[in-house]
């Protein structure tokens, strides 16, 4: 499972012209599954996500996490984030999960990050075609892969 977390003062997402999901201060997390993924691979990166502390303290040091600053999280799908690029210049996509194994594990980390943060998130829609808006605070952009814990 890789996630790629901005830090964000706003993010949302449209689909068919209606917005779908909106936050202000939080994340917004491009979430890849692929067919290895597990229900601990969720629950180990659900807490990293919820954990994290990236947001600035008085002292404007990377310090806070979403609890202390009351953030949110705009959860979307993002299979291409498996994209083998090795051959040629199109990209293959045989290490994202089909939709069976996907999309059971996309609605756990719902729930899970949910659980962890103690309020509900907003998501996209797995398999739309999504037009996703955000303001990256910082730029703060930080990569996990549940299969490189370092």
């Amino acid at each position: 499972m890789i996630a790629v977390i901005q830090r964000v003062s706003e993010a949302s997402v449209t689909i068919g012209g209606v917005v779908r999901g909106q936050i202000k201060t939080g994340f917004m997390v491009l979430l890849g599954v692929t067919h290895t993924d597990t229900p601990e691979d969720v629950e180990w990166l659900s807490k990293k996500i919820v954990g994290m502390r990236v947001f600035n303290d008085a002292d404007e040091k990377m310090n806070l996490d979403l609890a202390a600053v009351s953030g949110s999280v705009l959860l979307i799908s993002q299979f291409t984030l498996h994209a083998s690029t090795k051959k040629g210049n199109r990209p293959g996509f045989t290490e994202a999960a089909r939709p069976e194994v996907a999309i059971p594990l996309y609605e756990r980390m719902i729930a899970q990050l949910t659980a962890d943060l103690g309020h509900s998130i907003q998501t996209g829609e797995f398999g739309a075609d999504m037009k996703v808006a955000l303001v990256n605070d910082g730029p703060v952009t930080i990569v996990i892969d549940t299969k490189n814990k370092q």
